[in-house]
Formats: C-alpha cells, sequence, structure tokens
C-alpha cells in the first residue's frame, strides 16, 4: 500500500507520500480499500499540530473516507469483504489502504457512490446534530448559516430546508452566494460588500434569526449574536476564521438567547444509540434525494498537497474529495 505519511507535524510540506506493509485487521478492525478521501478543515489543522486530537506520530491523515472492504478481523460479523463503506475514523484515509474500527464503518445502500460517501458523515452528521438535537429547529422558524458555502455550510441549508425552516446564507462572494441559493437557501448575504447586521433586519424585518449556525467565528461572531431573534440559539460549531471570538454575555441575556456548544465527535462517543438512529435517517434523506453533497472537485490522492493549497485558499465550494 501506500500513503501521505505525516512523521513531523509541522505543515502540508512535511508530508511524504511512502510504500508501508499493507496491515491485517486485528479483532473488531477491518481493512479498507481507499477509493475515495475527503478534505476537511480538522485535516489541515492535524498536520500542523493544531488539533485537540493529536495522533502518535508518524501517523497518515485523512478523518473520512470510503472505499470496499478488504479484509475483516475477528468477531467482525455485521461487514464482509467485498462491501461498501464509509468511514469516519479520524486519521488514515489519505492513501491507498487503512485499517479502521468496524464499529465505525457505515455499510452504504446501493447507489451510494464512493464520492458523495467520502464527504458525507462529517458535515451532515455535525449539521445534524446543530441543527435538529441542539438547537431544536421547528419549521417556520429562520435560520443564518455563517460560511454557507463550505462543507458544513452547504450540509445545513440543506438539513434546515428538510426541516422546514427558511435560511438566510451567508457567505463571502457572489458565487458563493449563488452556490447557496441552488441548494435552497431563500435569501442570501454577502458579508464582504453588505453590513451583516443591517442585511438580516431588512430580511427578518427586524426580527432577526431565531437560529445561528457559525463554523466560522472571527469578525462574524459578534454582529451575527447582536441580531439574534428573542429565544435565539447560537450555534457554536467552529472556528474556520482563526480567532476564537470573545462574546459579550449581557448579548445572551438581553436576548433570552443560548449560546450552545456542537461537538459532534463526543456526541457520537457518548450517546452511539442516538447517533446511530440520527445516521440512519440521514441515509434516508441522502436515498429521497433531500440532502445530497456539494463537491467542489475530485482530484488524485497523488496532488493532496495542491488540494491542501486550494483549501486554504478559501476558494473551495462545498468538499475536496482525493480519488484512488
Amino acid at each position: 500500500m501506500h500513503a501521505w505519511l505525516c512523521e513531523n507535524p509541522v505543515g502540508v510540506d512535511a508530508l511524504t507520500w511512502k510504500e508501508l506493509p499493507t496491515p491485517a485487521p486485528k479483532a473488531g478492525e477491518v481493512l479498507i480499500e481507499i477509493k475515495a478521501a475527503s478534505l476537511n478543515f480538522p485535516d489541515l489543522l492535524i498536520v500542523q499540530n493544531k488539533y485537540q486530537m493529536k495522533p502518535p506520530l508518524p501517523f497518515v491523515p485523512g478523518s473520512e473516507y470510503a472505499g470496499v472492504v478488504a479484509a475483516v478481523g475477528e468477531g467482525v460479523t455485521h461487514l464482509k469483504v467485498g462491501q461498501n463503506v464509509a468511514c469516519l475514523s479520524g486519521t488514515g484515509g489519505f492513501g491507498t489502504h487503512t485499517i479502521a474500527p468496524a464499529a465505525l464503518c457505515m455499510p452504504l445502500p446501493p447507489g451510494f457512490s464512493h464520492v458523495d460517501a467520502a464527504a458525507f458523515i462529517m458535515i451532515y452528521a455535525t449539521s445534524h446534530h446543530a441543527l435538529v438535537d441542539r438547537a431544536q429547529l421547528k419549521a417556520g422558524e429562520t435560520v443564518l448559516v455563517l460560511g454557507a458555502a463550505g462543507g458544513v455550510g452547504t450540509a445545513a441549508i440543506q438539513i434546515a430546508k428538510a426541516v422546514g425552516a427558511k435560511v438566510i446564507a451567508a457567505a463571502s462572494t457572489d458565487e458563493k452566494c449563488a452556490l447557496c441559493k441552488t441548494l435552497g437557501a431563500d435569501a442570501t448575504i454577502n458579508y464582504s460588500t453588505e453590513n451583516l447586521r443591517d442585511a438580516l433586519k431588512a430580511l427578518t424585518g427586524g426580527k432577526g434569526p431565531d437560529v445561528i449556525y457559525d463554523p466560522v467565528g472571527g469578525d462574524l461572531a459578534e454582529p451575527a449574536l447582536r441580531s439574534i431573534a428573542w429565544r435565539g440559539r447560537y450555534l457554536v460549531v467552529g472556528f474556520a476564521a482563526g480567532p476564537i471570538p470573545s462574546l459579550p454575555l449581557n448579548l445572551a441575556l438581553l436576548k433570552g438567547a443560548s449560546i450552545v456548544g456542537v461537538f459532534w465527535g463526543d456526541f457520537a462517543r457518548r450517546e452511539p444509540k442516538a447517533n446511530a438512529a440520527m445516521m440512519m435517517e440521514l441515509a434516508q434523506w441522502y436515498a429521497q434525494g433531500k440532502i445530497k453533497p456539494v463537491i467542489d472537485r475530485t482530484m488524485p490522492m497523488s496532488e493532496l498537497k495542491a488540494a491542501y493549497a486550494h483549501m486554504g485558499s478559501r476558494g473551495v465550494m462545498g468538499k475536496l474529495v482525493m480519488v484512488n
């Protein structure tokens, strides 16, 4: 097998494409022949030693991937050789093969492509857990999605629409706003050229959004929170802009608003039954055509460094997927 190896987490340039012995799965594990692996923001942080999870060195980055089961370890009964699966295991995806815990593998129903599957679990699980579980989003409510053209943002638009909410999508270019419209957004705000608070006031008749989905952080967080509706829920999803904002807590008091943390990874670990039920619902929604990952482009696995550069340029709309 071959894989991109991180032996020193000082950044993307230190990754090397190496030939390694193909491992055999131990009890409870499977060997997966990787067909596609998506690039997520944590995949950039982890090779810079900036992510909360710090795997022992050396490791193969690539948190999310899909492929074919090539071998099963002892005690694995729900998966078989030749079966198509998707997996989000945190590492291992940027190669030709990987060992994965069988319990983390999602069997793919017929017609679920490897490329879509590799771009599915993280963004839809995060957005569903955020909007449906943590925010208790109801039909007819208004959601503001920040960073709406990115991976989790595009998923959040589709899930909010599936629930019956009104969606205001905020993004940094007119091109990204146009993409959000095609996904069902009812209105868009280009926060590079428009004042976020003024635009939200106009679009909501002064009421503000009921739910704010924020994977960006940075300078947008405070004006967004200042605009929130009475009893609104502000979802802290991530900090793609870099800086972690310091929010004035008196704003939550004045609006009777909740600031709600979203950590899907720990939800999946602590509440596995609830997570499994959610993943089943998401797979059904995919089959029904309610949700479908937005793929910015696919690139050969050998071009991983170029893919990282493209992601770093903030030009990505949806997800980047590496293919073998």
